[in-house]
């Protein structure tokens, strides 16, 4: 007979995790973040709302090297150009549909037409964009590769990208 020992893990959170020294780990308090509960059963918005979760807001994260966000699109609500200089964004739609896009290093946009279940992933430090052109809310969750997200808005990126000025014109005219 053989006997095995199996070990939960490998990890020892006091030393492969960064906890502020006032919080000890036997309390899976830490490690759950609650503020996304307002969302279940909550109205729809009536203009693009998002709610992120970064080490700032859930300090569980930190040295994680993950964060997330939730976004809410009422028809026709644009999430504006910007940028996310250390961290790609992998966005799940969860609810209706989005157009999508990002300008690569040669100034080339690359869009995409996303339906309910669709991945959808916006390089690290591209400028990118989500718009709902759709009748319905849609929704989404966006994973992040970093456990402090910058956002950087592009306000300039029409002057610089007219191709990206002319088609976010179009799709807001619809």
């Amino acid at each position: 007979m053989v006997a095995q020992v199996i070990h939960g893990s490998e990890i020892d959170l006091k030393l492969d995790c960064v906890i502020p020294p006032n919080i000890t780990t036997d309390d899976a308090n830490f490690f759950t973040h609650t503020a996304f509960r307002v969302l279940i059963g909550a109205d729809p918005p009536t203009a693009f709302e998002f709610m992120k979760v970064s080490e700032a807001e859930f300090p569980a994260l930190n040295g994680q090297g993950v964060s997330y966000a939730v976004l809410q699109f009422p028809s026709g609500s644009l999430n504006p150009s910007h940028r996310h200089p250390h961290s790609a964004e992998l966005l799940f739609l969860l609810i209706g549909s989005l157009k999508v896009g990002f300008v690569d290093a040669n100034d080339v946009l690359h869009t995409q037409t996303l339906q309910a279940g669709d991945l959808f992933i916006f390089p690290v430090g591209v400028v990118h964009y989500q718009y709902n052109y759709g009748r319905d809310l849609a929704f989404a969750i966006s994973a992040f590769g970093s456990a402090n997200v910058r956002t950087i808005p592009t306000p300039g990126l029409s002057k610089r990208l007219p191709s990206l000025a002319r088609l976010m014109h179009q799709m807001l005219r619809r």
